[in-house]
């Protein structure tokens, strides 16, 4: 970097690219990289089959149990909403078959009201009947007694002004 900006100083662009980018690169094969490679390879075929397949494995089971539960999920989800429409269907028909027996009650109530309305008008009537009849009757009476009753106190009222017995 210090050497870049003395040479942008210096006014020798191409010079200071060249040396910034470092020019090319040397990479050094010895034995060193060739024993990395082995130890790489070694390490490879080794944990390929005791740490990779199982875990690959695994994950494979996992994925494989998440579909089949997630499947699950979708037939009980689709199992709980045809219980679910059944259940609608049968509050339905309880409903509507509620509905006609609470109509026929409140029929049935009403034909029963109108009986004994039409039984208490009639034992009413009776009554009011026999009413008049037992007070037309003592009317009657005492009609009748006021008629025998009256002579015999005509006959005390005039001996009283008359001061004697009247005959009768």
């Amino acid at each position: 970097m210090f050497s870049l900006g003395l040479a942008l100083r210096e006014g020798s662009l191409a010079r200071a690219l060249t040396e910034s980018s470092g020019g090319a690169v040397n990479v050094d094969l010895d034995l060193t990289f060739v024993g990395q490679m082995v130890v790489f390879a070694t390490l490879i075929v080794i944990l390929k089959p005791l740490l990779f397949d199982p875990v690959l494995g695994l994950f494979q089971e996992r994925e494989r149990r998440t579909d089949g539960a997630r499947a699950e999920a979708r037939r009980m989800q689709e199992k709980a909403g045809e219980l679910l429409r059944e259940y609608v269907r049968e509050m339905e028909k309880v409903h509507r078959v509620a509905g006609e027996e609470r109509d026929k009650m409140r029929a049935e109530t009403v034909r029963l009201e109108a009986r004994e309305l039409s039984e208490a008008r009639a034992l009413a009537a009776k009554i009011v009947e026999e009413g008049r009849q037992r007070v037309a009757e003592e009317i009657h009476e005492i009609k009748f007694d006021l008629g025998r009753n009256s002579e015999r106190l005509a006959r005390d009222i005039a001996a009283r002004v008359l001061g004697r017995e009247v005959p009768s």
